[in-house]
């Protein structure tokens, strides 16, 4: 243990720290982070605390922040006032689709930059990247009108289909992974008669558990809580996800120019639920992921 923690840990006989003794660059950090930590939290906070509490304490002054008593059976009640059940089946079909999707394209794209030797890879690589730079609005017409000739809309397609042709931020961060990976490794597997395709299951798949956790909660995340792409292709109700119909819940529970936010609130609980649970399940995966990334590149 370096001086510097033996400072921080220092003790006074009384068993109080010694402030004095703790290093100012830690200081400030903690002031820094400590607000940070707060104004993150709070907002979920909030959202909890008022789905538990009746529609006149959520908007009430001073702000009520430990209701007595907390009122659980909101939750059913919202559940019971719109056909949530079919929803959250949705949401949770899509999830898996369009992250099978993005597994498949961008494992095999990623690996191909890695390790494959082609001509003109570097440059290929290089537009690849340079997607990312091009505006979501840009497309967004072209791909509407595509899918509108195809008959694809009010239907899954348009929200799956992309996915199986790869993401550039996914397959950039799994080719830097991928690079990482000692190429003996996947010589020695062809020496011993692997594919290609063999190479990438049984050697580097198994090796990039974390950056493959990483993809898995970007890509859950942002299809669990997609609101875009359902309201410009679906219009049939008992297609739609849990995010667009929330929306369309939050309208239902105004009733004489007074909102319901108590049932929003508890619906909105109940949506971002699965992916707090996702995160923070995969979070040691996720932050070695996001390191080691940057290792090689």
């Amino acid at each position: 243990m370096d001086a510097g923690a033996n400072r921080v840990l220092a003790r006074t006989s009384s068993g109080g720290i010694r402030w004095s003794r703790i290093p100012w660059r830690t200081i400030i950090a903690l002031a820094f982070i400590l607000p940070a930590s707060i104004s993150f939290v709070l907002p979920f906070y909030w959202m909890f605390i008022s789905s538990l509490k009746t529609k006149d304490d959520v908007w009430a002054w001073p702000i009520v922040w430990f209701p007595r008593p907390l009122l659980w059976q909101n939750y059913a009640e919202a559940w019971n006032e719109f056909p949530f059940t079919r929803l959250y089946i949705n949401t949770a079909d899509l999830t898996v689709m369009r992250l099978l999707g993005t597994f498949l394209s961008c494992t095999v794209v990623a690996y191909a930059f890695a390790r494959l030797r082609a001509p003109g890879k570097g440059i290929l690589f290089m537009v690849l990247l340079s997607t990312l730079m091009l505006p979501r609005q840009v497309t967004l017409i072209p791909q509407f009108l595509i899918w509108h000739h195809v008959g694809a809309l009010d239907t899954y397609w348009p929200l799956v289909v992309p996915t199986f042709f790869g993401n550039a931020f996914f397959i950039f961060l799994l080719r830097q992974f991928f690079m990482s990976i000692p190429p003996q490794l996947g010589e020695a597997a062809k020496i011993d008669g692997c594919s290609e395709f063999g190479i990438l299951w049984r050697v580097y798949l198994p090796l990039s558990i974390p950056a493959l956790a990483t993809v898995a909660i970007f890509s859950f995340q942002s299809s669990w809580g997609d609101f875009f792409d359902p309201m410009i292709y679906i219009n049939d109700q008992n297609k739609m996800p849990i995010s667009y119909g929330i929306h369309l819940f939050k309208g239902m529970a105004e009733y004489g120019g007074i909102t319901y936010w108590h049932y929003i609130m508890a619906m909105s609980m109940v949506m971002i639920l699965p992916p707090l649970i996702v995160f923070f399940s995969a979070q040691r995966y996720f932050i070695q992921g996001v390191v080691m990334t940057g290792i090689k590149g």
